[in-house]
């Protein structure tokens, strides 16, 4: 299986993402967060930010490895959110992730909560 074949399958595996009742868009990611599955995820949540929606949750649950080329497309999903007048909220890092967010000092620009339901209760 090729590269660009485990970063199509890992996007099938990503495509969740909705709208909520209080009109954020949530993403839930699964699987690695790495250069495999870059192109895809970043499509994934492109395409999240342009519904319109004055937030996005991006749920980081099922993610079982970030490494910098992941964190890196989320901090630039940040920058354009924030042109775009929206806000990103990250719920429920793992520990990897998490650790990695604090170690970058990534962490510090984020709004970053334990749960879903909790970042959709941010004002």
């Amino acid at each position: 299986m090729s590269t660009e074949d485990r970063g199509e399958d890992a996007a099938q595996r990503r495509a969740q993402s909705w709208t909520t009742d209080t009109g954020a868009t949530v993403c839930r990611l699964v699987g690695d967060l790495d250069l495999d599955t870059l192109d895809p995820t970043r499509s994934l949540l492109e395409e999240a930010l342009h519904r319109g929606a004055p937030a996005l949750v991006v749920d980081l649950a099922g993610v079982t490895f970030c490494d910098s080329s992941g964190l890196n497309l989320l901090l630039q999903i940040r920058s354009a959110a924030q042109k775009a007048g929206v806000t990103t909220r990250l719920a429920s890092a793992p520990e990897q992730v998490a650790r990695l967010l604090d170690i970058t000092g990534a962490s510090a620009v984020f709004s970053i909560h334990s749960s879903i339901d909790e970042a959709l209760c941010e004002n």
